[in-house]
């Protein structure tokens, strides 16, 4: 059977986020039969805007939708920024929204976790995140949770904590299990 491919979005541009740690850590510790791929892309990204969504759409935007298009889930993994989603992961999702009701994931699973410095780990932004998924096409996987708060790191790599790694596996591993 072949590998199932999961696309990664960070909402994070920083490199050394805990977010894009953890988005790491996951296609390290991804599930035989499960390869993940960090999308690097998403700052690159023009704002969405419908006058410019036409065929020839610009080359980071059609290198997301190919890679949403050849993936067979998504794994979204974001901080909350003000309360909310990050703008360059909506930006992204209203990307992917389209073409309007068949985006490039339309009916695929995806999952949403993150870590956040708040003393809920980034909850409101993964349930805003989920919800702007749910709109959008994706078939949100509502019970994979995994909201980190930022403090659990003590300033180590997510890698260096077994518990969340192994949470991590899990939730990777329970998506794949959605595919299909």
């Amino acid at each position: 059977m072949a590998d199932i491919k999961v696309l990664v979005l960070v909402g994070s541009l920083r490199a050394a986020s805990i977010n894009r740690q953890l988005a790491e850590l996951a296609v390290e510790t991804a599930p035989d039969g499960v390869d993940l791929r960090i999308f690097d892309r998403l700052a690159e990204l023009p704002f969405y805007n419908e006058d410019i969504d036409t065929q020839d759409v610009a080359e980071p935007v059609a290198a997301l939708r190919e890679a949403a298009a050849g993936a067979d889930a998504a794994l979204v993994v974001t901080p909350e920024y003000n309360g909310t989603i990050p703008a360059v992961l909506k930006n992204a999702i209203d990307w992917l929204s389209r073409p309007y009701g068949n985006g490039a994931l339309k009916e695929k699973p995806v999952a949403v976790i993150g870590a956040a410095l708040g003393q809920y780990g980034g909850v409101w932004a993964h349930d805003e995140t989920r919800k702007s998924l749910g709109i959008a096409g994706p078939r949100v996987v509502e019970d994979l949770k995994l909201s980190i708060p930022a403090k659990v790191f003590d300033g180590k790599h997510p890698r260096e904590n077994a518990e969340v790694a192994a949470n991590l596996r899990d939730v990777v591993g329970k998506l794949a299990a959605e595919v299909g």
